[in-house]
């Protein structure tokens, strides 16, 4: 199946899938240790390729709207 792509799609930048741990770290303000520790208890849902554990930006986003409600 192929997917035609529109010159309106092609000119919109892409929006990023996924965040290292160190990028959701930086956005979120907190610590490497802190990010690892809320992934670990399973806070934050993270996906492994490869070596590489990553966040999804959906997930990112319904964290940060959890602790928005919970406020």
């Amino acid at each position: 199946m192929a997917m035609n792509i529109t010159s309106t799609e092609r000119s919109r930048p892409m929006q990023r899938l996924t965040y290292s741990v160190e990028e959701v770290a930086e956005v979120l303000g907190i610590g490497m240790t802190t990010a690892k520790e809320l992934i670990r208890v399973g806070d934050l849902p993270s996906i492994k390729i490869g070596r590489r554990r990553l966040i999804a930006h959906v997930d990112l986003e319904v964290f940060v709207n959890e602790l928005r409600e919970a406020a």
